[in-house]
């Protein structure tokens, strides 16, 4: 029952491509008995679980699952780090791993992957103590090798000063981007067939059994609409009322409560992220709002459910702005994760900023996402209003852009920094 979906240590070792998560799992590694790391179907958790481990056991079918159910200690023995792939299909292998943790000061003991969080009450204890626990997102730009990274986020935040760097992308690469998604599947695809693999992910998530997380049966048929609505509304906040709306087909609106049950199938399964407000201490009276905005975890999910390609987002700029800001929310959660950090978005009464970047000692980033330059203007005075109303001073403000020639700093010191200039 060793390896059973995976090359060899070596050929997993010469094929691997670096991930951002890489030096965070090694840290977690060194400090916690085990990790669980987590994150949507096919994003690579598996690959990059195996680079980081000496044994494996992979519990993705029903042969697999039902030895893990009748030998569970043998399941999870092995060299450590040992991987176990998928383990919410077996969830108690959770509770046998956390007593051997119990019985050993040792550190680095297990890695385990989940696509989906199990049931509630399937497992006895949390983890805490014994589990650190990590997200894997898609790949960004940087990792699929379509960005220099040459601005660190890393690097805005420390103030550091960087030279003017070129930039390769334009509107319509953003586009193609976009619609092949960060699949590590595709990163040797052309595109045309890197796109078939979206499209193939949403077929899967139409067809899931969604009532093996928590018992509660969802109608694929509902599955599709609520996709469809929320791909119709990306990156905006949209209400449960609209979504509601959205699915009835111009009958009687769904219950609310329908609708957050359909929903949090989706985040369960990594399928759907919540981009939530920002709530700092402001100096003025303005009257901050907290709704969330929508992202499915790749943008390209959302192109496959609209069925659009590149060429339909060329035409219809204001969808593809939307979905441009997604991919950029996308990419500043990968490397906001590395430092700790979460990408939230601000909003009040009369003011909205796409995204802020928001770190654990309080440091923040303000951004607003444009396509094109000819907002570039709008944009600063957004990011400048933002920075006169919140009491701590931010620690830079940028617009991401499709269509920079160049990386450089605006003379009221507000960041221009193409998409594909920015990194970790």
């Amino acid at each position: 029952m060793e390896d059973l979906t995976f090359l060899s240590r070596d050929e997993v070792k010469k094929s691997y491509s670096p991930r951002v998560v890489d030096p965070m799992l090694e840290g977690m590694l060194r400090t916690f008995g085990g990790v669980l790391v987590t994150g949507p179907m096919w994003c690579g958790k598996s690959w990059t679980g195996a680079y980081h481990s000496e044994s494996s056991i992979s519990i993705q079918n029903e042969d697999s699952a039902e030895y893990a159910r009748l030998n569970p200690t043998r399941a999870l023995d092995g060299d450590p780090p040992r991987l176990i792939d998928e383990w919410q299909e077996v969830p108690k292998l959770w509770d046998y791993a956390r007593g051997i943790m119990d019985s050993s000061v040792s550190k680095g003991r297990f890695v385990f992957t989940g696509s989906s969080t199990p049931a509630k009450g399937s497992t006895l204890h949390s983890g805490t103590g014994r589990f650190a626990r990590l997200h894997m997102r898609t790949m960004s730009l940087y990792e699929t090798g379509d960005s220099s990274g040459a601005v660190g986020l890393t690097n805005l935040f420390n103030g550091a000063e960087y030279e003017s760097v070129s930039s390769k992308m334009d509107i319509p690469a953003a586009m193609r981007h976009i619609c092949r998604g960060g699949w590590p599947a595709g990163m040797l695809l052309n595109e045309t067939d890197a796109m078939r693999i979206p499209k193939a992910y949403v077929d899967s998530c139409r067809e899931k059994d969604y009532s093996r997380i928590d018992g509660k049966k969802r109608s694929p048929l509902t599955i599709k609409l609520i996709m469809e609505s929320l791909a119709r509304n990306c990156a905006t906040t949209v209400k449960r009322s609209v979504i509601a709306a959205d699915i009835s087909k111009g009958e009687k609106p769904a219950a609310e409560e329908t609708v957050e049950l359909y929903l949090d199938a989706l985040r369960r399964t990594f399928v759907l992220e919540e981009q939530r407000a920002w709530a700092p201490e402001i100096r003025t009276r303005a009257r901050v709002r907290g709704p969330v905005k929508y992202h499915f975890t790749d943008p390209s999910i959302t192109a496959a459910v609209l069925k659009v390609g590149p060429e339909r987002l060329l035409m219809n700029p204001r969808v593809g702005g939307f979905l441009f800001e997604s991919l950029c929310y996308r990419d500043l959660s990968v490397y906001a994760s590395s430092m700790g950090g979460e990408v939230f978005h601000y909003k009040d009464n009369t003011l909205e900023v796409d995204s802020v970047v928001e770190l654990d000692d309080g440091r923040w980033g303000g951004i607003e996402v444009k396509q094109g330059t000819h907002d570039f203007n709008e944009a600063a005075d957004n990011l400048l209003r933002l920075r006169d109303r919140v009491l701590s001073k931010p620690s830079f403000l940028a617009i991401l852009t499709a269509s920079g020639k160049t990386a450089y700093t605006r003379d009221d010191g507000v960041h221009v920094i193409p998409l594909d200039c920015l990194g970790p």
